[in-house]
């Protein structure tokens, strides 16, 4: 198991590499200039010439990667006089020549260009809101996806088998910027009156006379338009493990024995079938931790989603950036502990 530990982590941090180089490459070949972003358009020449100068403009390419790396590296090289290295909260390991550590700190994502906040502060505070809409929209799909699945097996060629079917693929199908379009329009607008739900809105709401107060109708219409697509995976998964598991020996030896079809269905096929469902549940959560991006623009929702799509927007590179590397840490953690279960419950899967 520890073998098998190591390379997973040793898998999981070349992914990371991967993902940081590219990200890297990508927003420094864009033709904006990032000092001018971060001065201002009427800035004097002599203002822009010290901001490239503060932000390792002058450095060639290669250079800015390495102190790129070393920035979001726990582990890293600082000299412990420089401002730099002072601004940061350290524990200082390994002392060098010439005034440089090997120290462990926090990495850093650097600094808003808009508001010249750390990066790292921006992403943390709309961190809740996205697990939150995740959370939600996963509950929602993962308890109904299982009982569509479970009625369309029980009544399968009948018109419900069918009609969930049909729903599941017509699901699978709609993008979740599409679904989030129509059904803050429909339920929104169109029927706001009797929903009483908004077409946007956040986790939190000001009202000039009470102040800030929580308003969770507002997380009913982005969870379910982010909640279609893995509920009618879910759906179809559930469906197809469980007739294939009521075909079973011994579930018709459960039958033989003079147990009930409830308690077979649910005590003995049911908990069977459910090991596609949990594969498809992790990396659906994992997705929609790290791509709610769309769906929390349309609906106004607060979450490192929206504020990475208003980032990008203003060419606000280093939030960016900066959010596309959480979020992918966040999917690599979390795929990282899903390979661990399964490891865990069945030891084949430790002989790669």
């Amino acid at each position: 198991m520890v073998r098998y530990l190591f390379h997973r982590i040793r898998y999981s941090l070349l992914v990371l590499w991967g993902v940081i180089t590219l990200i890297f490459v990508l927003f420094n070949v864009l033709p904006a200039d990032p000092a001018r972003l971060t001065m201002g358009q009427r800035s004097d020449l002599a203002s822009l010439a010290n901001a490239r100068r503060e932000m390792n403009l002058d450095k060639p390419l290669f250079s800015r990667y390495l102190i790129y790396l070393n920035e979001l590296s726990p582990l890293s090289f600082c000299n412990t006089d420089s401002s730099g290295c002072s601004a940061n909260k350290y524990i200082r390991l390994v002392p060098l020549p010439s005034r440089c550590a090997i120290i462990l700190k926090w990495p850093h994502l650097g600094r808003s260009y808009r508001t010249r906040k750390e990066v790292i502060a921006i992403l943390t505070e709309a961190l809740p809101g996205t697990v939150l809409l995740a959370l939600a929209a996963m509950t929602f799909a993962t308890l109904f996806g299982i009982l569509l699945g479970v009625l369309a097996a029980l009544k399968k060629n009948t018109w419900l088998d069918t009609s969930a079917v049909a729903a599941s693929v017509a699901g699978i199908s709609m993008p979740s910027f599409f679904a989030g379009l129509l059904i803050a329009y429909v339920f929104g607008y169109l029927l706001h009156n009797y929903t009483g739900l908004n077409m946007t809105g956040s986790l939190w709401e000001y009202d000039p006379f009470t102040g800030r107060h929580l308003a969770l109708k507002n997380l009913i219409l982005p969870a379910f338009a982010m909640g279609i697509r893995p509920l009618a995976v879910i759906t179809q998964l559930t469906r197809s493990a469980l007739l294939d598991t009521l075909s079973q020996d011994y579930i018709r030896t459960a039958y033989a024995k003079g147990l009930s079809r409830t308690k077979t269905i649910f005590r003995h096929a049911l908990p069977n079938a459910l090991n596609p469902v949990i594969t498809a549940v992790s990396g659906w959560l994992a997705e929609l931790l790290a791509g709610s991006f769309f769906v929390e623009y349309i609906f106004g929702w607060k979450g490192i989603g929206k504020v990475t799509v208003d980032a990008l927007d203003k060419f606000d590179f280093p939030l960016v950036m900066g959010a596309v590397l959480f979020t992918s840490f966040i999917f690599i953690v979390i795929n990282l502990f899903t390979d661990l279960l399964y490891a865990w419950i069945d030891p084949r899967v430790r002989l790669y």
